[in-house]
């Protein structure tokens, strides 16, 4: 039997590709990247892909962390980015460049992706397709099953490791023919189609943009940005204020050494996390934010805690003008 590295995201495509390859007899190892563009308050970062995997295939997932070399891509990307901040042609070079090292630690005979020839219009047109082939090294050990009849056939298919007949022809961005095919095959859990990496998200790349220009893209700071409004105070201080209670509780989970957490001390409101070089004036700043989305229409009184709870000091403070929360906040 042939074994395949598959690259997973979770969702529609890469769980097919992974249904498909086993249909045909071949072994599974699905492959998944850790990276900090994944929300986990939304649908697809909420599915817990591992026991997905587990419960549709009965196989564990490979799992392999990617911060420090995709952020590097995002600040400068080989070839260029899509309509956001999104190097999606060097993400996926990338990936498939760190599954073909996996492969003879893991013993695989080749790597598949759920890739759909014209889904995505920057990397899965066919130049695409074939230029990422070529330049990870994998060449014709790169099998994409959703769409390997309308591209030229691989070592897999030629050497008979997977027949043509388990493979298929769908192109473009529609989804119904995976969709019923996953009706079809009864899978039972993947995330929702077009789901996924927040590098192609609007509002997150206006975020990642401003910490590009200052200088503070860190894997921390990329994950920080995600839970709830962001103002840019000054180009060295940043501040993130929670929408809700759930936005609050993973706002606490990213503090680090060196934050500022403020939050209401006698009435109901949001906790905000300040991070970068603080001023007495910009500290000030913050806080008139922050008791402007406590909707008391009055001053508030607010708390400065370091990074582990300890009360700094408290403030009696007044909102801060609309004019100038629209002028700091990123949206």
């Amino acid at each position: 039997m042939r074994r395949a590295i598959v690259l997973y995201s979770g969702g529609l495509d890469s769980t097919l590709a992974i249904a498909m390859l086993q249909r045909a007899g071949v072994e599974v190892l699905p492959l998944i990247f850790i990276t900090p563009f994944t929300n986990p308050l939304s649908k697809t970062g909420r599915l817990d892909k591992a026991a997905a995997v587990k419960q549709a295939f009965g196989m564990e997932l490979l799992k392999m962390p990617l911060e420090d070399e995709l952020l590097a891509l995002i600040k400068n990307p080989h070839f260029g980015r899509g309509r956001h901040v999104n190097p999606c042609i060097d993400c996926h070079l990338l990936m498939l460049q760190k599954a073909r090292e996996l492969m003879p630690e893991v013993k695989a005979d080749f790597v598949a992706t759920g890739e759909v020839l014209g889904q995505r219009p920057m990397s899965q047109h066919k130049g695409a397709l074939e230029l990422i082939a070529r330049k990870s090294g994998l060449g014709g050990l790169l099998l994409r099953p959703l769409s390997a009849r309308l591209l030229a056939p691989t070592i897999p298919e030629t050497e008979g490791w997977v027949a043509r007949e388990y493979l298929l022809d769908i192109g473009g961005r529609g989804r119904k023919r995976q969709l019923a095919l996953a009706g079809e095959m009864e899978l039972p859990q993947y995330s929702s189609p077009a789901g996924g990496c927040l590098l192609t998200d609007s509002g997150y790349a206006r975020k990642l943009t401003v910490l590009l220009e200052a200088d503070m893209l860190t894997a921390d700071n990329c994950r920080w940005i995600q839970f709830g409004r962001f103002f840019n105070l000054a180009p060295e201080c940043k501040l993130v204020v929670a929408r809700n209670e759930k936005e609050c509780e993973k706002l606490w989970e990213e503090v680090r050494v060196g934050d500022v957490v403020i939050r209401p001390q006698n009435h109901k409101g949001p906790t905000a996390v300040f991070r970068g070089r603080i001023s007495e004036a910009s500290l000030r700043c913050a806080a008139r934010i922050v008791a402007a989305y406590c909707r008391t229409g009055k001053e508030a009184i607010l708390e400065v805690l370091d990074e582990k709870g300890g009360v700094l000091e408290q403030q009696a403070v007044s909102p801060e003008s609309g004019e100038m929360i629209s002028r700091l906040l990123i949206q």
